[in-house]
């Protein structure tokens, strides 16, 4: 299959529009071509492209920033010699000098295909900002290697963040590019906007189901993001950083297993078995050890789960991390109702606001959660209404059958 970025460079229509218009790029670290050379070596390279700006979005465009909440700064890249604009730090939307000296922005950005995920925020941003100045966008595709599955919550009204760019569930399906139709639409933008589509994406096709396993390599597009496990569960386990339970962060296992200090994994387990056994389907669950070397209980022995998504007990159709995660908390809420789960920190820099309220675009789930009477059928009851309306809204804006 080909990603956008190789059938722009491959192919003479498709590049040959672009010739004398100055050129500006949103990439980061995954934005590499089918030969793993990097997105603006090889625009750059192009002898019909003319380049003149970069932007970086979170991590920065070399994804050097490990954390959340590390700031990139401007640069100017010392192999191009042009302005590299970081949309992560003093500025999350692009300011009319940033946006000055470029005809079309190229963003080439791989994605997670959850909500929380902010390249998507970035992409609302740059979008808004070319509809303002009347710059042309073009998405250079790549796949959403979560595929089409929708799971989650819808972002309530007022609950709008870095991390909750608009109304979509948690695990939304779509690629960047047509989530760039979608959120113009929504929107009402009046945008120059174009897609160069993948070929031979198939989604629903195994064993990658969504990422070509054997066909294309995996480049972290953030440092915690190490490969296509941690893609499957991160629409569960990003939950976890509102919370008091270590994500991982500090392992080489980030976002694919969890704990603390004292939790009774087994116990955990079965408690969570007892609740809802389905929701634990299309996964296998194995108690583990683990000691971050950084972050949340660094330094002290973690108990937990791993959760593995990479072998045949895999089942994609059944495999729904976000409900999966949030029977974590219920049975861990009923086993120690006294113990702190929420953590209370200033996240993607809204305060007032608890942090797992902000990743869920609402407090529906922790509401659920803390009500010991609340029961797996209510959390279904309010997630499957927003389930099958988002899969209604997003259909027109499906590029790949």
């Amino acid at each position: 299959m080909k990603f956008g970025i190789d059938r722009l460079l491959e192919d003479h229509r498709l590049s040959a529009p672009l010739a004398g218009r100055r050129l500006a790029l949103l990439a980061h670290p995954a934005s590499v071509t089918a030969d793993l050379s990097h997105s603006l070596d090889a625009i750059a390279a192009h002898g019909g492209l003319k380049l003149c700006a970069a932007f970086g979005p979170q991590h920065g465009l070399r994804g050097d920033k490990q954390d959340n909440m590390v700031e990139s700064p401007d640069f100017v890249d010392p192999v191009h010699g042009i302005p590299v604009f970081s949309l992560y730090g003093a500025l999350r939307h692009p300011s009319a000098a940033m946006m000055e000296p470029f005809d079309v922005l190229l963003v080439d950005l791989q994605d997670l295909g959850c909500r929380v995920y902010t390249y998507l925020t970035t992409l609302r941003y740059v979008l808004e900002a070319a509809a303002a100045h009347g710059k042309k966008v073009i998405v250079l595709d790549r796949p959403n290697p979560a595929g089409r599955p929708v799971e989650g919550l819808s972002l309530r009204s007022g609950w709008q963040s870095f991390v909750g760019a608009g109304p979509l569930p948690m695990r939304h399906g779509l690629t960047l590019g047509e989530m760039g139709r979608w959120f113009i639409a929504q929107l009402r933008l009046d945008v120059d906007y174009e897609v160069i589509a993948m070929e031979g994406w198939r989604p629903d096709a195994p064993p990658g189901h969504g990422w070509p396993l054997g066909e294309r390599s995996w480049v972290n597009p953030s440092p915690n993001v190490p490969g296509l496990s941690m893609a499957r569960c991160y629409p569960g386990t990003v939950m976890l950083e509102g919370t008091t339970l270590s994500e991982g962060r500090g392992t080489t296992r980030p976002l694919e297993l969890f704990g603390a200090p004292g939790l009774d994994a087994g116990r955990l387990l079965a408690g969570m078995r007892a609740l809802a056994p389905e929701w634990l389907a299309g996964c296998r669950l194995r108690p583990c050890w683990f000691e971050p070397t950084f972050h949340k209980h660094a330094g002290r022995l973690c108990s937990g789960l791993q959760i593995h998504v990479d072998d045949p007990g895999y089942d994609h159709a059944r495999f729904r991390p976000w409900r999966l995660m949030a029977l974590v908390f219920k049975a861990l809420r009923a086993q120690q109702p006294d113990e702190p789960l929420w953590r209370d920190f200033v996240y993607e820099y809204e305060t007032g606001r608890l942090a797992i309220d902000l990743i869920n675009g609402g407090p529906q789930l922790r509401e659920w959660v803390d009500d010991p009477t609340a029961t797996p059928g209510d959390l279904d009851a309010l997630a499957a209404p927003d389930e099958a309306a988002w899969r209604a809204a997003r259909e027109p804006h499906l590029l790949y059958r």
